[in-house]
């Protein structure tokens, strides 16, 4: 009888991967994708989205991971209610059409350990286009406040509107878009 326990237990750690993703819930109330465009040569307006979720799989050994991020499109912020209304209307973001723009990447890049970038997929305005994002910080560890394990990072890149359809006023709107994803993820 011992035999046959001893046999199982072993048949049962082996049957686990030696190591396995952690993953991770993108917490809401600290991740606000953010944007910069530059207004007619005018100033550089910026804004934010208020509204994002999403999941979070890294395995920094095996250099593998995942990123799904969903930002609410109509939870655009730029402190400017009726500038909000416009980017939310047909002539540019149509957040009733397209409700969310999402980020889909299965191929991380890390560097000793520390995550460096990701390759994946925007969809935005019902386009979807490879898009590279730098991460230029990233810092896991526990957090102080809620004592769960929680990951941050920094996270940039530039798109070209008119390649996901969003091309009013181009160019004297510019065309490209400065893009960045302030984002902490908390344990599972």
């Amino acid at each position: 009888m011992k035999k046959r326990i001893l046999a199982l237990m072993i048949g049962v750690a082996l049957s686990f991967p030696v190591a396995a993703a952690t993953s991770y819930t993108v917490d809401p109330r600290h991740t606000f994708p953010s944007f910069e465009i530059n207004h007619m040569g005018f100033s550089i307006q910026r804004g934010r989205f208020n509204q994002t979720s999403g999941k979070i799989l890294l395995d920094p050994a095996s250099a593998t991971g995942s990123i799904h991020i969903a930002i609410e499109t109509a939870s655009i912020s730029t402190g400017l209610a009726e500038l909000e209304k416009h980017l939310r209307s047909k002539a540019f973001l149509d957040a009733k059409r397209y409700p969310r723009i999402t980020f889909v990447a299965d191929k991380p890049s890390f560097n000793n350990g520390q995550l460096i970038g990701a390759d994946g997929v925007l969809t935005l305005h019902g386009v979807s286009k490879p898009v590279h994002l730098t991460v230029d910080h990233f810092y896991c560890g526990m957090n102080l406040i809620n004592l769960k394990n929680t990951c941050g990072a920094n996270a940039t890149t530039t798109i070209r509107r008119s390649d996901f359809g969003v091309d009013k006023y181009a160019p004297k709107l510019a065309d490209d878009v400065a893009i960045a994803i302030q984002i902490e993820a908390t344990q599972d």
